[in-house]
């Protein structure tokens, strides 16, 4: 296990950590490192990465698996059921085949497993087990929304409005649309996420997807559908820029089907003893313990702007522990 003396005892806390203290994107850190910087990008899509891999499914789906757009002119359950059970299936791929993996053949053991508690039980979830629970709203409410946003992005293009923009057309935009789509994400991810911290709203929604304090692949998509209107809305920012309907496939796949992956409970995929794929983060890993912080991601450090980054260590617990005081005194509690 990585350790470093400023963790303190923040670091028995956890069965696993990364190197301590974490660090937001070095893009964000100053001095600039331009190597570092490039390292960074690198290792978030080569040589092999769920954002690689995501960007590769959807270009599939599209030439494959997806209705063509003349039969889309009209809403009709004729071209989007099919939709509906292809994202059915790849989420259950994907969130399924790693909760087998990880949770019910242990097939790492806990190699790279954050926390060493298991999924819990109880009354506290909707149907009495947390993977259970998990299973019902990734796939009732998250697949039917994520196919929802899916089929109307796609009959706007159908019907002309949106124009879909050809790979010849604008060849580096086209490819550069890919990678600016995560970014993007990351943005959008931790406004709406304070946005559902809002007491109105958290109680009204947030809540069931805090009901996971400890996490496994199917808890990152599960959620109240009104959640779920709000988490997967970042892809309507294809309305006001070019974009193809292959790029509306990954934007959705991404968020959706990455969200297993970052709640898998594991920093990544150990295949012959090495770290194959990077998938959970400690950073989100923190704040389905902690709550009040670490709203975002390390790849935009909107955490550190606004004094709501955990960096692991024993120093960043402690300031979350005062500004949690702080919190509660505003509230009244």
């Amino acid at each position: 296990m990585p350790t470093d003396p400023a963790a303190g005892g923040e670091a028995g806390r956890w069965a696993y950590h990364p190197d301590l203290p974490i660090q937001v994107s070095p893009v964000f850190r100053w001095p600039w490192q331009p190597l570092a910087i490039l390292r960074w990008f690198w290792d978030s899509w080569f040589l092999i990465s769920e954002r690689l891999l995501i960007a590769g499914l959807a270009v599939l789906s599209w030439s494959y698996l997806q209705p063509p757009l003349e039969v889309s002119v009209s809403f009709s359950a004729a071209w989007i059921l099919p939709m509906w059970l292809r994202n059915l299936g790849l989420m259950t791929l994907v969130a399924g085949g790693l909760h087998l993996w990880l949770f019910t053949f242990q097939g790492q053991g806990t190699a790279l497993k954050f926390d060493a508690r298991n999924l819990a039980l109880g009354r506290a979830f909707t149907l009495g087990r947390q993977v259970w629970d998990n299973m019902f709203w990734t796939l009732a409410s998250g697949v039917t929304v994520w196919t929802a946003y899916e089929a109307l992005m796609i009959w706007a293009f159908a019907n002309g409005y949106l124009a879909p923009l050809p790979f010849d057309a604008n060849p580096v935009w086209f490819v550069a649309l890919f990678f600016l789509i995560p970014i993007w994400e990351s943005f959008y991810f931790y406004w709406i996420h304070r946005l559902l911290h809002w007491r109105p709203l958290y109680r009204l929604a947030h809540y069931l997807h805090h009901r996971n304090s400890t996490v496994g692949p199917w808890s990152g998509l599960s959620m109240h559908p009104v959640e779920h209107a709000i988490y997967l809305g970042g892809v309507l920012i294809h309305w006001v820029i070019a974009s193809h309907p292959v790029h509306i496939l990954y934007h959705l796949q991404y968020y959706c089907l990455s969200a297993a992956t970052t709640h898998s409970g594991f920093e990544g995929l150990v295949i012959r003893d090495r770290n194959r794929l990077a998938m959970g983060t400690f950073h989100h890993q923190m704040h389905h313990r902690y709550f009040e912080c670490n709203y975002g991601s390390l790849e935009i450090p909107w955490d550190k702007l606004f004094g709501s980054f955990h960096d692991g260590t024993a120093a960043g617990r402690a300031q979350m522990a005062a500004r949690r005081k702080r919190l509660a005194g505003k509230l009244g509690r």
